[in-house]
């Protein structure tokens, strides 16, 4: 049997980290988080946001506009909170009502509060390795690997999924960790070609259960980043029960990757802190 990668042990682990690091640098880092609408799974993640928040030292400022709101009063709060010298991040929490138009009102944000490193600024930065706010879930990926000691110097990796979120930021930091780096999207002919080559991959497309053991060969390791609801369960995009009898190391769902997304939302916030008060 392979080994589970611990994410809510992981993310444990790094939120200690930066409660310390608060503590001893004697920082008030502030989070801002705008929601727009009432989706439940939205308001669940926030609840989430702000408990780490909490419990890490980090002041959390939360404002719900309904969704008759007009966009150029969600920029208006933005642009106050831009200027507001005591707020470090900002986060608009996605996805956002029918109507919005989502790259207009995130590139309102100013890229050094932009903790969920959407704005052109910051996409830019990574791709040429210059110091900028990585999105969480990858930087999430990356902290999981880098914690149970996976190297990635050489290694085939395979990404299945190519979102602006996960899968595009994902390349280039597994370039900058000099990994050998192929994409699969829905529209790559047979993704089982690149899978049954990786020794490392990455799911992230949002369909249960698409990774079958026959795709993988024995001691991959797997990060599951998919999360879908069937019935109560939450499942992810690889079949665990089978591929877990053939890899070294996977992530569950739920469990893997979604508790480091949170952690790594509060390395980005003492981050932006550190940037803005050099």
């Amino acid at each position: 049997m392979c080994n589970v990668m611990d994410g809510k042990e992981a993310s444990m682990i790094l939120k200690k980290r930066i409660k310390k690091k608060i503590n001893q640098d004697g920082i008030t880092p502030c989070l801002a988080v705008i929601l727009v609408g009432d989706n439940e799974a939205s308001k669940v993640y926030i609840r989430n946001k702000k408990k780490a928040c909490e419990d890490a030292g980090i002041k959390f400022i939360f404002t719900n506009f309904p969704d008759t709101i007009s966009e150029d009063l969600v920029i208006e709060e933005i642009k106050k909170l831009n200027n507001d010298k005591d707020v470090n991040g900002i986060l608009v929490q996605l996805p956002l009502p029918k109507g919005f138009d989502e790259g207009r009102i995130i590139n309102t944000i100013d890229p050094v509060k932009d903790v969920d490193g959407l704005t052109y600024p910051n996409v830019g930065n990574l791709v040429l390795e210059n110091e900028c706010l990585v999105p969480c879930t990858p930087l999430g990926v990356m902290e999981l690997l880098k914690m149970y000691n996976v190297s990635l110097k050489g290694k085939n990796v395979c990404i299945v999924g190519r979102s602006n979120l996960v899968g595009k930021p994902l390349i280039q930091l597994l370039l900058q960790r000099d990994a050998t780096v192929s994409i699969c999207h829905s529209k790559s002919i047979n993704i089982k070609d690149y899978t049954k080559m990786a020794d490392i991959l990455i799911v992230a497309v949002g369909h249960p259960n698409l990774i079958t053991k026959d795709m993988v060969k024995d001691k991959v390791v797997v990060i599951d980043v998919g999360i879908n609801k069937e019935g109560n369960a939450l499942i992810g995009d690889v079949c665990f029960d089978e591929i877990s009898k053939k890899a070294s190391l996977i992530t569950p769902v739920p469990g893997g990757v979604g508790p480091m997304t949170v952690a790594c939302l509060l390395k980005n916030v003492v981050k932006a802190y550190e940037i803005q008060n050099r």
